[in-house]
């Protein structure tokens, strides 16, 4: 299964390919072209490629909440103050 971040970069990338190739077909050939095809990509992806976003970050949010680790400062601190409420 392909990992949802790297589908959803390549279809941004599309899009954007897209965009470009029919700004340039219809005669629009200058610098700006680009940048137009990027808005226009950036608005199409937001309309067109929702549930790869939303896979893309349900993903990333996966990877980060496995590579947590317990905070061993905040783990010592309590047993401290555990200790020293105990003790008269």
């Amino acid at each position: 299964m392909p990992v949802p971040v790297v589908v959803f970069s390549i279809l941004r990338l599309a899009l954007f390919a897209v965009c470009f190739a029919i700004l340039w077909w219809v005669g629009m050939r200058s610098w700006l072209t680009p940048v137009v095809a990027a808005f226009l990509a950036w608005g199409l992806s937001y309309v067109l490629l929702s549930r790869q976003r939303d896979a893309a970050a349900r993903h990333i949010a996966d990877r980060v909440e496995r590579g947590r680790r317990p905070d061993v400062d905040a783990i010592v601190e309590d047993a401290a103050d555990e200790a020293a409420r105990r003790e008269p």
